[in-house]
């Protein structure tokens, strides 16, 4: 029986060494891993453990990555909120705290649905009666801070004499500019301030 020698790379003719070549290409390369996990088992276990701290890292990399924190919601301006609670919580108290503060007593300050005084037509107003019996109305066409407004203006217990659009030329109303325009304008009938 002819016995069967192995020949050593050396030994190899070139078309045997190439068709050795192209075998191992076209073979997995696990060969080593398996060469690796027969040798020992703390060898394999130490591949396996390799391979989880690898995925552990890559989740933990992302848990890592910090969050853009997001913007905070800015509250809704003081404008923006409902006619009736903008008018009442807001515009009555900042205007009558404005008017005591020039000195001049207000003896009733409100807001009320009815008809208009001299011009007649429903509409909402903030009635306004100060000392020496001065009165103002500031109506507003619709139940909106931004509608027409008009103001009027009595004394000593009379109609109205004085009835003026208020805010005409302003693109934007605010809480401000709303209170300042009124003090400015009883300011002009002479009414709150020293004058």
């Amino acid at each position: 029986m002819p016995t069967n020698k192995i020949k050593s790379n050396n030994e190899l003719t070139k078309s045997e060494s190439d068709l050795l070549d192209i075998n191992e290409l076209s073979q997995p390369r696990t060969k080593d891993v398996k060469d690796s996990a027969n040798s020992s088992p703390d060898t394999a276990l130490k591949i396996n453990t390799d391979k989880s701290e690898k995925s552990k890292s890559v989740t933990d990399t992302k848990a890592e990555v910090p969050k853009v924190p997001k913007k905070p919601v800015k509250p809704p301006k003081i404008e923006d909120k409902p006619f009736d609670e903008f008018i009442a919580n807001y515009f009555i108290p900042g205007l009558k705290s404005s008017i005591e503060e020039t000195g001049t007593p207000v003896n009733d300050i409100k807001l009320m649905e009815g008809k208009r005084p001299v011009v007649g037509g429903n509409c909402w107003m903030v009635f306004c009666e100060l000392s020496e019996q001065r009165r103002f109305w500031l109506c507003f066409n619709k139940k909106i801070i931004t509608s027409d407004k008009t103001i009027l203006l009595a004394e000593s217990n009379s109609d109205p004499s004085i009835v003026e659009s208020f805010l005409i030329d302003e693109k934007k109303t605010t809480l401000a500019l709303l209170i300042s325009r009124v003090l400015q304008r009883l300011n002009g009938q002479k009414w709150i301030g020293v004058n």
